[in-house]
This record gives C-alpha cells, structure tokens and sequence, in this order.
C-alpha cells in the first residue's frame, strides 16, 4: 500500500508526472504552484515548463463493469532482482472507482414509458405511439448502455489531460450467458437450443408449475403469466423469472416484492427463489458495450491494447490481492511471474466518482400518473450557482458558523442548500464562493481493500 499521487501540471498545462501528496504540499506553502482542480486535486506549477521536466509517462488500466468501472494510473520500473536479470515492478499511482447510473436511466426511461403508455390507454390527449418497426444507426445502443460508455471515455479523456497517459491496457471480457443460465457447460444441440425448443412461454411455464397458481398452489382457475420479481423493480422477462399466477394473486402481489409477499409463507417463498434465476442483465450489457468501448477509448490518441479477464485474474491471485474493480485495474496487462515481475504499490486512498448527470430537461415536475404537478424554473443558474457546484460556505453566526465546503443545491430566490460531510443546511447567495463548477459528477474518497491472507 502506497500513497495515491497528486496530478500536476506545467506552466503551460501540459499534464507531469503525479507527485507524492508531501511534495504537493511543500511545492503550495512556497507559493510554487497553484490549485487547478479541486476534485479530482490538481495543481499547476508556476517556474517549470514541459520542456524543463522529465516525462517517463503512466499507463490507464481500465476494468469495465455494468455498475462500476475501475481505472489505474500506474508507472513500471525496471529493477534488479536478486538472482538473475532485471524485473519489471509496476507501481499504482491513482486508483479511481467510476459508479455509473445506467440503473437510475433505465428506470427513468422505463417510468416515462409507463406514464405514456398509462395515458394511451386512458384515451388522454397525448402522442401516438413510436412504430416498432423502426431502424437505428449502427453503433447504436441503448441510452443506459450508451451511458457506460460515455462516461468511461469521458473520464479516460479527462485522466489523459491530468497525467501524461502513453498506453491505453482495458479488459475485454465476454460471457456465455446461455451456460450461465443453465449453471453448467453446453454442448452441441443441447447448447444451440433454449428451455423453449418446441414450445412456447405459457405451456412451458404450466409443465414446470403444475397447472396451478405459484403463490397460492389453487388449480382449476384462469391463471396469469406473472413476474416474480416486479419489472418496475428491475425484474427481466427472462423465463425463469416468469410464474402463473390466479387472479386474486396477481392483484394482490401487483408491484411488491416477491419476500414481502410470501412473507408468511417463507417454504413456498424458499421453494420459488430456488427456481427463479439470478438475471443476466448485467452480463448482457457487458457483452454489448465491450467493442464501442474499445473503439471509443481508440480516438483518444493513445494506442489501446486490450486483455482477457483470465489474465487478470492470474496477476491478482498471483500478488495476492483483494478482488475490487479499482485492484482488478491495476492488475490489467502482461505480468510475466515466471521472470519475477510484481506490483510493489496500491494506492490506499480510492478515489470515488459519481456519475450524477447534469439535471432534468422536463420543464414540469409530474405526478404518479405523468401528469403535469408543478413547473420548473427554465434557467438552471441561480445567482451565479448551478445545483451541483462546489462551493466554500462562511456563516457569519448560528449553528453552522464556521467555513463549510460542499455542494450546492440553488433556488431561485437565493437561500441555497449546501450538503457537507456534516450535514445539509440554508445558506445565502452572498456567503458562498465557488470552487469548481458542477459536471455531472460527485467525487469522494475511500480506502482501498488491503490485501488478502
């Protein structure tokens, strides 16, 4: 464990080689350089130009994720071993975890998708559908997948002007998610045909039911095709997430989860779990953004190579670490054990990024149905401040005198909100001081897993 570098920049902005956080200090309390950033930290030296430094330049070790996504900045340096020639030590300079809102999108768009499909069918005034027939550029993805590559490139572009970035080392991993369903290897016809080869969803789900209702076991009676675990909770339609359901049932269950449901009957509960399948939902989602995220990470400039997952795995068992997405970064690319190349430093300080988005476009706040509740300002700044800015708060007297720093959440008569590690209170317009400017992401900080015994 090590700790994590500070990034640094030239006079004329160009991005150094990160420093440890006590030369960081000392090069600020002589007033030889100046803060550029605040989060990620980032300072600019104001006596040394590119030309004046030496540059031996990191590489961005990317391990994509559905819900996360960890980048390493690491540098490698050639040290004699004790028996035999030189080894490569590979040393973490900045770890950075990326959690991504590809969930949060899916469920906006999925609820708008309800409001309207609601007001269809209640013969409200409003749109005709979208035909289903309709054609997509190539490259298209969905914006909730669109979303994780974005954000990857956008960070990646932002790691690349902070750090001198020469290579580009990202995981490419992909999932057979026909065995991960059936939870053993396929082979031949048994692999090329599904649980619905020569049937269709309702008799399917009859034969493996009973003919009789899931929750309450009655037979006899019309049954419903019913999600175990709600769509509106992030359900799927894969089969094994489907059951029958009575009337009464169906009704009853609605949106509520499968455990408040059957609470009161926790060995049909147990007995129903075990037959609904974990959903691959995020294995899917990996498999469709794997190659744009490597065509996207390619028009940074930077040559890109890409790694199994197997790879890294070996390195990370092989030094012992803990599995995170920040480790499984670092461990990214060619270690030769067999020479004795290792990874002499983690970072103990992960740095936390959040992709929050830059606010709504909806001009009116809607109600449980989509209708329109109440309206919102057209103008997102207010008295100089955006929801999201981080701001430097003096309070002159109360509670919360003192120096605050956090984000800001504005209103339009001037009495923002400002949410710090102490809490959230009000403060005036005229008592803030802005410090870096809202961009759709929140930063904090965590310690990184040690490693393994």
């Amino acid at each position: 464990m090590g700790q994590a570098r500070v990034f640094v920049l030239a006079k004329g902005g160009q991005p150094l080689m990160p420093c440890h956080p006590a030369r960081a200090r000392e090069l600020l309390a002589k007033d030889r350089a100046v803060v550029a950033r605040q989060a990620p930290f980032t300072m600019r030296l104001k006596d040394r130009t590119l030309a004046d430094a030496e540059v031996d330049g990191v590489r961005l070790r990317i391990d994509p994720g559905s819900k996360g996504t960890g980048l390493a900045l690491t540098d490698e340096k050639k040290e004699p071993a004790a028996h035999g020639p030189t080894v490569t030590a590979r040393r973490g300079l900045v770890s950075i975890e990326l959690q991504h809102r590809g969930d949060q999108i899916h469920h906006s768009m999925r609820q708008r998708a309800g409001y309207r499909h609601r007001r269809r069918s209640a013969h409200c005034r409003y749109r005709a559908p979208r035909s289903a027939n309709r054609t997509h550029p190539d490259g298209w993805l969905p914006p909730s997948l669109r979303h994780r590559v974005d954000t990857t490139l956008s960070t990646a572009r932002r790691l690349c002007r902070y750090a001198p970035v020469t290579e580009i080392h990202i995981e490419s991993v992909t999932f057979d998610t026909h065995a991960m369903s059936a939870g053993r290897p396929l082979t031949g016809t048994e692999y090329q045909q599904g649980p619905l080869a020569g049937t269709e969803a309702r008799a399917y789900l009859l034969e493996l039911w009973g003919r009789a209702c899931t929750y309450c076991g009655i037979t006899g009676v019309p049954l419903n095709i019913d999600h175990i675990h709600p769509r509106s909770r992030g359900g799927s339609d894969r089969i094994a997430n489907l059951a029958l359901a009575c009337i009464g049932c169906n009704q009853a269950k609605g949106s509520r989860p499968i455990e408040k449901f059957l609470a009161n009957d926790p060995v049909r509960l147990a007995q129903i779990l075990r037959q609904a399948k974990t959903p691959l939902r995020d294995s899917a989602a990996m498999n469709s953004t794997r190659w744009q995220l490597t065509a996207a990470l390619s028009t940074l400039g930077v040559p890109v190579l890409t790694w199994s997952g197997g790879r890294t795995k070996r390195n990370r068992t092989a030094m012992g670490l803990a599995k995170t997405h920040t480790v499984d970064a670092l461990c990214v690319g060619l270690l030769d054990h067999e020479s004795g190349d290792v990874i002499v430093r983690v970072p103990q300080q992960v740095c936390l990024v959040k992709a929050t988005g830059r606010g709504s476009y909806a001009r009116t706040t809607p109600d449980r149905y989509g209708f329109p509740r109440l309206q919102r300002p057209r103008a997102k700044q207010h008295h100089g401040f955006i929801t999201g800015d981080l701001v430097r708060a003096t309070m002159p007297s109360g509670r919360w005198k003192g120096t605050w720093t956090g984000r800001v959440s504005v209103r339009s008569r001037g009495q923002h909100s400002l949410t710090t590690s102490a809490g959230r209170f009000n403060v005036l317009h005229r008592n803030l001081r802005l410090l870096q400017r809202a961009e759709g992401y929140s930063y904090a900080s965590k310690r990184e897993t040690p490693k393994i015994s």
